[in-house]
């Protein structure tokens, strides 16, 4: 079974590059590796080392997405790489506070600071003090981005001040690390990281970061399909480079609220006209179809994603499995797909209630213009719950690709593992905060 995350093997290698570079630190003869001062510098290395990459990749940067298989498992890796400096920046400043203790009980530090003199003794005192109020306001909003309840459109100005906290804890960290560790590879990552992190602070700050991405557009059309169900179709002012369906864009609607995330898909052949299928999900979903109108402009930054089915080259057969509004890349596939041969596609769609389910009649329309596919619904209002089992994956070689609710991806992907070792699982990791 594969699983397209390939966000922990590389945070894995990062983490074991600094440790290789930690053993050959060329210690104080009377230190051991392992000594209160050097776990110290350490602890706090390792945490302006992720910060400052988890800072490079908030800037989004188009040409890791092949590697790390697309934005969406860029920025698990961002999250990931975030609560690692969390941690061990607390792990850094209990280790302070514990020196504190000793120097007060027994008159001295067991800490060797850089011995500046002059100016930058000035400086390396601001550093220090700036560097514990970047600490205090680190440790706030990576606390509250976990507090699912606290509304996006007050947690995007909080997550703004991440790159100011950034630039803080950089000057702490080029001030106070040992001078001698600056002689060694284990500085030369830290020069080169503090330096790409710097950068990316400084695009975020400016707005500038993913502007070559950027488009303007009109909505032409919303239209309400329910309660819950929102299309909104848009215009785009020029094509957009390099789109496949299955992508996904950063569409901002208001300057104010910012940019959030929502599946392509086509309207037509050409590509500048694209709809939104819209579901009310959380607290700015929910109110959208109050603020969105015919005319109105808007700002496109993508395409983004990895999760394209009809870019895969292998000739197995394809399973798409989709719940609730993870169905949107799956009717982008479709309409690229429309009277195309290709490998057998078996669809699954899991919706609450098949009868007022607008994105049904849209598959419905879909499903007759297919060659070689074959769709089942699993309505959860007539007991119909989508598992492994009605997938039928024993002894299948295929590749199952699957978009929706986490807890339902991770439910199959367990199911999936233990039916089918021939089967390959895709899932799009479509959660940014």
């Amino acid at each position: 079974m594969f699983l397209l995350a390939r966000s922990t093997p590389w945070l894995l290698v990062f983490i074991g590059l600094q440790l290789f570079f930690w053993a050959g630190l060329s210690p104080d003869p009377a230190q051991t590796h392992f000594s209160f001062d050097s776990l110290f510098f350490f602890s706090g290395y390792l945490a302006i080392n992720s910060l400052s990459l988890a800072m490079f990749l908030a800037s989004r940067p188009a040409w890791l997405e092949p590697w790390l298989g697309g934005l969406d498992h860029l920025y698990r890796l961002h999250r990931r790489l975030g609560i690692i400096a969390a941690l061990t920046a607390v792990g850094h400043w209990l280790l302070e506070e514990a020196d504190s203790t000793l120097k007060h009980l027994l008159g001295r530090s067991s800490l060797q600071e850089p011995d500046w003199s002059g100016w930058l003794e000035n400086l390396q005192e601001a550093a220090e003090e700036f560097g514990e109020i970047g600490f205090y306001l680190l440790i706030l909003l990576v606390a509250i981005s976990f507090l699912r309840f606290f509304p996006y459109r007050y947690w995007r100005y909080l997550h703004l001040g991440f790159p100011v906290i950034y630039l803080l804890l950089a000057w702490h960290s080029l001030l106070l690390t040992p001078l001698e560790w600056w002689q060694q590879p284990l500085g030369w990552l830290e020069g080169g990281l503090l330096l790409v992190g710097s950068l990316s602070a400084l695009l975020l700050l400016t707005g500038r970061a993913g502007r070559r991405k950027k488009v303007k557009g009109q909505i032409e059309e919303v239209v309400r399909l329910d309660a819950r169900h929102l299309k909104v179709r848009l215009r785009l002012d020029k094509e957009l480079q390099g789109y496949q369906p299955g992508q996904f864009a950063r569409i901002t609607f208001n300057r104010l609220e910012g940019a959030h995330p929502f599946t392509l898909v086509p309207e037509g052949t050409s590509n500048n006209h694209f709809s939104l299928y819209i579901k009310t999900l959380g607290d700015y979903t929910r109110q959208l179809h109050q603020h969105l109108h015919s005319g109105q402009g808007l700002e496109l930054e993508g395409p983004y994603g990895r999760f394209l089915p009809l870019k895969n080259n292998s000739a197995r057969a394809q399973i798409w499995v989709a719940g609730g509004v993870g169905i949107t890349p799956f009717l982008a596939c479709l309409q690229a797909r429309k009277n195309q041969p290709g490998p057998a596609v078996s669809l699954h769609y899991a919706t609450p209630n098949a009868a007022t389910d607008p994105l049904v009649d849209c598959l419905n329309g879909l499903a007759g213009e297919q060659q070689n596919f074959t769709w089942q619904l699993h309505d959860s209002s007539q007991g119909q719950r989508l598992t492994a089992d009605r997938l039928a994956l024993q002894h299948q070689r295929a590749d199952l690709w699957y978009c929706g609710p986490a807890s339902l991806g991770q439910v199959l992907q367990t199911q999936a593992g233990q039916a089918a070792r021939s089967l390959r699982f895709y899932q799009e990791a479509f959660r940014f905060r």
